[in-house]
């Protein structure tokens, strides 16, 4: 069985940044720690984590919206999800991110929600205080 993670977090950077800070592989690398190569083609890969994630795109648009085949290392090599990245403006240039991973295995599915907010969403405020 397979599961869906929703969440919706307010970044402190505006659109464009959040979204830059998501495809663009030096920034990404920046805020994770970690190393990131990342197409923002539609059919491109990414790799993110030091590999442990992979993937492709299946739709960009600049600073709106990325639309993801998405996998974790621990996962079966054939399991992917789709993760979609809805970004909005809010007021005192900050970002809502709508969030949706679908297709999660069950038995993983607590520590891919965890991690969405200890690896990315708090990151991401993190980097931003910093810059």
């Amino acid at each position: 069985m397979s599961g869906v993670i929703t969440q919706r977090v307010a970044i402190n950077a505006p659109p464009k940044e959040v979204f830059e800070a998501l495809m663009d592989g030096r920034k990404h690398a920046a805020f994770t720690g970690n190393p990131a190569k990342l197409s923002r083609k539609v059919g491109g890969v990414f790799r993110c984590y030091g590999n442990y994630i992979e993937g492709v795109n299946l739709a960009v648009v600049s600073p709106k919206l990325i639309i993801q085949a998405w996998r974790a290392g621990n996962w079966r090599k054939d399991t992917y999800s789709i993760v979609t990245f809805k970004l909005a403006k809010l007021p005192k240039g900050r970002t809502q991110i709508s969030f949706t991973q679908i297709g999660v295995p069950d038995w993983d599915r607590h520590n891919k929600s965890k991690g969405w907010h200890s690896y990315y969403w708090d990151r991401l405020n993190a980097y931003f205080a910093a810059n």
